[in-house]
């Protein structure tokens, strides 16, 4: 028996859980819409903490993340989101690729960075640490709701930018194969995921499942909160 179980709920419980996970990423959507720049706040915090870089999903902007991001900060913690992303509808590996060029041209802070990652950005996040964590001075990543082997429904989807979820797609199997980053990893996720109907738990990495049901819902769920600050803290 799995140490993580994944809730199997009556298909009533299914779409209630589902319509209150699509009302809440509607009204991240709107959030987003009315606040579209970070706030000025989240340049400043302790210098010797690291620089926490926010790296949303797919059809997502960084708000998606903002109630971690506003905790983190008045915890001490300076926030990075990069610009230029969009709704983040890009090739994780371009993606990875613009972001490396981004931060190249930055300073590495002198308390390092790390990733607070929602869906597809955690894949980015496990690309760019990989790659070019230690030039660009990445030492974490804490991904929330992340489908690392993929989704078996990414298959069915109509928009060919969710297709690169596909458990076959040629970059989900090469960060699947290469474990050397995992121990640097936290992944993040609820009882019940519509999004990620095989879970989000991945093999060497630190696995925290917390009591909460959908893709989005989980990004207000105190217990999240609590797992993203000790994540970064150990």
């Amino acid at each position: 028996m799995s140490d993580f179980p994944v809730a199997r709920p009556s298909l009533v419980q299914e779409a209630v859980w589902t319509t209150a996970d699509f009302i809440e990423s509607a009204r991240l959507h709107a959030e987003a819409a009315l606040h579209p720049n970070p706030p000025e706040r989240y340049r400043h915090g302790d210098p010797s903490k690291p620089t926490v870089l926010l790296l949303p999903g797919v059809y997502e902007t960084w708000n998606f993340l903002r109630v971690i991001a506003d905790a983190l900060n008045e915890d001490g913690y300076r926030i990075a989101a990069v610009g230029g992303l969009g709704y983040n509808l890009l090739p994780i590996a371009e993606t990875a690729t613009r972001l490396t060029r981004a931060l190249r041209a930055l300073p590495v802070p002198s308390g390092g960075r790390v990733i607070l990652a929602h869906s597809k950005g955690g894949l980015i996040g496990k690309y760019l640490l990989r790659a070019h964590g230690a030039e660009l001075g990445i030492d974490k990543l804490t991904a929330i709701a992340t489908p690392f082997a993929g989704s078996r429904r990414a298959k069915y989807m109509l928009d060919p930018r969710l297709r690169i979820f596909d458990p076959a797609d040629e970059t989900i199997v090469q960060l699947g194969a290469d474990a050397s980053v995992n121990p640097r990893i936290t992944s993040v996720f609820g009882t019940f995921d519509a999004q990620v109907p095989d879970g989000s738990v991945l093999s060497e990495a630190r696995n925290v499942q917390v009591p909460v049901h959908g893709h989005f819902m989980v990004l207000r769920a105190p217990e999240t909160l609590a797992a993203v600050k000790e994540s970064f803290e150990a």
